[in-house]
Formats: structure tokens, C-alpha cells, sequence
């Protein structure tokens, strides 16, 4: 009896030894190609879009404001059309603000050809009038939701969180998420600085900035306004 009953014991602090030890650091699984590559930055789509209340005498100045700050972000490197949704019923008012708001993006300058009036479904006919476009956000990856033992690397793979928050910062920071997916175009070169320096370099004169006027430059760069 004591001997079976000290083999339990030494049966139950085997697997309590066990659970306290936990998995692999990497948690197991299909390992990364690289150690960095577990975690990347990545875009999922997303939708640009604000909501204009009806009303009987038009577009508010609110209303414009925030249109023309859809414009400015819309313009910014959108590729999608910009689309005005009309709340679905025989509202005439709720029709004539579609139109306005249709109106008011043209005249911020959006091409009428990239401009669609389309209709939903709403549950009341002077539902707000709806304008966005498609767009893409960077995906912020949740660090932390699980954890091996950091202690166990025999595997030789890198922790399941290694490069999670690196990733996740980045991903809050970027001003424009579709430069995750394309670097932006280059600008054109400056071609007047450029034949400065050619005329310059054939006069046998020196290309560079005078030293002094770099430091009286640096100089007011730091002035205080």
C-alpha cells in the first residue's frame, strides 16, 4: 500500500513538474523561414467613410469641412472612387443632400468620373448620407496572447513573441499604410540645382556649399519662432 501510494505521489509531481515547465519557447509549429519573418508587416482592407446627417437647408459648414478633409485624405494616394451612398426610400431631401454632397466633391476638384451616387438599404428614408472610399490599414499584430518557456530552446527556433512588438510599433506609426505594400514613386530629380553643379564642375569651380554658409544656415535651421 505505502509503495503504491509513493508511486502516485511521484506520478503526480512528475506531470505538475511537467505543466510548470510548459512548451518550447517557439511554441512549436511550422517554424519561420527566418527568425524575423515571424512576424511582418501587413494590410487588410479598410473603408474611409463619414456620415452626413439630413438636413432641410443643406450642407452644414461642419458638413464641408469634413468633406474637404475626405478630399485631402482621398487624394493623398487613393486608387478607389469615391462613392455617396443615399439612404434607399422617397425622401426628397435626403436625395437632394446625396446630390449636394455629390456636388460639393466635385467641386473640391474630384474627377466626376471618379465620383459613384449609389444607393442603401436604410432603416429610415433621412438616414445620414454616407461618402468614403476604399482603402488599406496596417494589421497590428497582438503581442503576448501566449507564451512558451523561454527557458526551452532546444528546438533552436526563436520565441513565439520575437519580433512582435517591433512589428506591432511600426505598424501603429506608419502614416501611410501603402507604403507597406509599394514604396512610393521617386520624385523627379531637381534639374536647376543639377546645371548649377554641371556649370560649376566645367568652370573648374568647387560643386560643394561653403562651409561657413552651412554653419549660418544649421544656425537659423535651430532659431526658435
Amino acid at each position: 500500500m505505502t509503495r503504491t501510494l509513493i508511486a502516485a505521489l511521484l506520478t503526480t509531481g512528475a506531470l505538475t513538474l511537467g505543466a510548470c515547465v510548459g512548451g518550447p519557447a517557439s511554441l512549436g509549429g511550422e517554424p519561420p523561414l527566418t527568425p524575423t519573418a515571424r512576424y511582418q508587416l501587413q494590410v487588410e482592407p479598410d473603408l474611409d467613410r463619414i456620415a452626413l446627417a439630413v438636413h432641410d437647408t443643406g450642407l452644414s459648414p461642419n458638413q464641408r469641412a469634413a468633406l474637404e478633409a475626405l478630399v485631402g485624405r482621398w487624394r493623398a494616394g487613393a486608387d478607389a472612387a469615391l462613392v455617396v451612398e443615399a439612404p434607399a426610400g422617397e425622401d426628397p431631401v435626403a436625395l437632394k443632400a446625396a446630390y449636394d454632397v455629390r456636388n460639393a466633391l466635385a467641386n473640391l476638384g474630384v474627377p466626376t468620373e471618379r465620383l459613384q451616387l449609389v444607393s442603401y438599404a436604410a432603416p429610415d428614408p433621412r438616414a445620414p448620407v454616407l461618402a468614403g472610399y476604399q482603402t488599406v490599414r496596417a494589421v497590428v499584430p497582438q503581442c503576448g496572447t501566449a507564451w512558451g518557456n523561454l527557458g526551452r530552446t532546444g528546438d533552436n527556433q526563436s520565441a513565439s513573441n520575437f519580433g512582435c512588438a517591433v512589428t506591432a510599433n511600426l505598424a501603429a506609426q506608419i502614416a501611410d499604410p501603402r507604403d507597406i505594400q509599394a514604396p512610393r514613386a521617386m520624385t523627379p530629380a531637381s534639374a536647376a540645382r543639377r546645371t548649377v553643379v554641371f556649370d560649376l564642375y566645367r568652370a573648374g569651380k568647387s560643386t560643394s556649399a561653403d562651409r561657413e554658409q552651412l554653419v549660418r544656415d544649421s544656425v537659423v535651421s535651430r532659431a526658435v519662432n
